[in-house]
Order: C-alpha cells, then structure tokens, then sequence
C-alpha cells in the first residue's frame, strides 16, 4: 500500500474510532477524557495498534484500555460499517506514555536548571 494512502486511512480510522469510543460505547466505566494519539497499521491491513491517551490515575488509564480492549470486537464492527476498504483491521489498544514521559523529562531538566543557579 503506498503512504499516502496508508495515511489517509490511519486518519479515517483515528477519526471513527474518536467517534465510536465516545458516542457508542456505553460502558460506564470508561474514561469520558479519551483520545486516540497514534493507529498503527502493518502492510497488510489486517491489524492496527492504537495508542490512547487518558486523563486520571493509573489506575484508571490501565482500566480504560482493559475496557476498549474488551470491546474491541464491537468497535471493529462499528468501524467496519464506516470505512470504505475491503478489510477492517483487527484493533488492538495501548496506553499512550509519551506525554506523560515528556512531562517527566520536562520536570527533570527544571530540577538540573535550578541545581545550576
């Protein structure tokens, strides 16, 4: 698949699934302050990494992807009805890090900063 292509399709698919986790999921248990960060697709389409973010303890975040993984079978038939392509790949969700890693490296360096004056 060429990337542009792929491109386009990772979007459609960050797009939907915003959609899909927010107006179609019911569980009550599930973080309200979702949002996808990054969908990941192999070559071949048929699976997709997605990294979420969520708002809230560790508890509660490592909890929010429990609950999407489990509905993922759900949200893949959702997602199948408004794509256009051939194959729905099959999802699979993970806790985005990246921000609270960068908030933590940004708190390290003020400390360094602050040792130095």
């Amino acid at each position: 698949m060429n990337s542009k292509r792929k491109n386009r399709l990772k979007q459609d698919i960050k797009r939907y699934l915003s959609s899909i986790i927010h107006n179609d999921v019911k569980d009550p248990r599930l973080n309200e302050h979702v949002s996808i960060t990054e969908v990941r697709i192999t070559e071949d389409m048929k699976f997709a990494k997605v990294y979420i973010s969520a708002i809230g303890s560790d508890k509660n975040r490592k909890e929010t992807v429990e609950i999407l993984n489990k509905a993922k079978g759900y949200i893949r038939k959702e997602l199948s009805s408004k794509l256009t392509t051939r194959f729905t790949p099959e999802l699979n969700f993970y806790l985005d890090e990246s921000i609270e890693n960068s908030i933590r490296i940004n708190e390290l360096l003020k400390g360094l900063e602050n040792e130095k004056e």
